[in-house]
């Protein structure tokens, strides 16, 4: 009984429904800019007569992107760039995170390695190159994908690793730990934010050369899509398709986000590590 009336006053001092609601902003200012933006859009561009060859009104973006999707048009365009970008940024992880723990933990590999991860070289302009050398199909896709999100899992996985508390290497030294136990305990727990950060930027960057790819020589995905789009002045389908891509790109960093929240628990400042 004394339970239930402490959790009845409890429950009374705090706010509740639209109350609640309102002592958040982030809940509605983000939906109502959002709304405001799209109303301002729809205005103007009948405002000022602007043709839909240069900007179409957000209902007639709608509107593709409805039939675009029900006529099964978009979502086969979208599984092909989809599995192009998540196979590159699987590769990049794996690699990214093996070869920066290598760099890490033996000097000889940093000095040969490193230097080349300083990314001076951009990789989208030897995206022709990859096409010519691995074909038009899927595999060039993935191939430009990876390289391009391969550079900063590996750049975050080294300063994670190499940004270790000094007194926990001491201790672990005068426990006298291998260099497996010291990786494992407590060099690699450190650099788990940095890392997940890295995969974070790796995921979009993956999207990017993808796309990329694409619009390089492709027969399909949304790259291929969005050319043959604009080649038609069809412009209120290349704002549907950029539209798809915008909410698969939040879509996959709210999965990373929420293994990271799983894995890096103790660190609530881990998306501030981005390098």
């Amino acid at each position: 009984m004394t339970e239930a009336v402490a959790a009845t006053v409890e429950s009374k001092g705090r706010p509740f429904g639209w109350q609640s609601i309102l002592a958040k902003p982030e809940y509605y200012l983000s939906p109502a800019f959002l709304v405001l933006l799209l109303v301002v859009w729809e205005g103007s561009t009948y405002a000022f007569d602007i043709p839909d060859y240069i900007l179409p009104p957000p209902s007639k973006i709608g509107v593709s992107l409805f039939f675009g999707i029900k006529s099964g048009l978009f979502i086969h365009h979208f599984l092909v760039t989809a599995f192009q970008a998540l196979s590159g940024f699987t590769v990049a992880a794996f690699l990214g995170i093996g070869v920066g723990a290598l760099v890490a933990q033996f000097w000889i590999v940093e000095k040969t390695v490193y230097p080349y991860a300083l990314q001076t070289l951009p990789k989208i302009a030897i995206a022709p190159l990859i096409i010519i050398w691995a074909g038009y199909g899927i595999q060039s896709k993935v191939v430009i994908a990876a390289l391009v999100s391969f550079f900063p899992v590996l750049v975050n996985t080294i300063v994670g690793l190499k940004t270790c508390d000094q007194g926990k290497l001491d201790l672990m030294r005068a426990l006298r730990a291998t260099r497996w136990e010291t990786f494992r305990m407590v060099k690699l727990p450190n650099a788990l934010p940095f890392v997940f950060a890295g995969l974070n930027i790796a995921l979009i960057f993956s999207i990017l050369g993808s796309i990329v790819g694409e619009f390089v020589g492709s027969k399909a995905g949304l790259g291929n899509l969005i050319l043959e789009a604009n080649f038609q002045f069809n412009i209120a389908q290349v704002f549907a398709i950029l539209v798809i891509l915008g909410v698969f790109g939040v879509s996959l960093n709210l999965i990373i986000q929420a293994f990271q929240r799983r894995l890096v628990f103790w660190s609530r400042s881990a998306d501030l590590h981005t390098i």
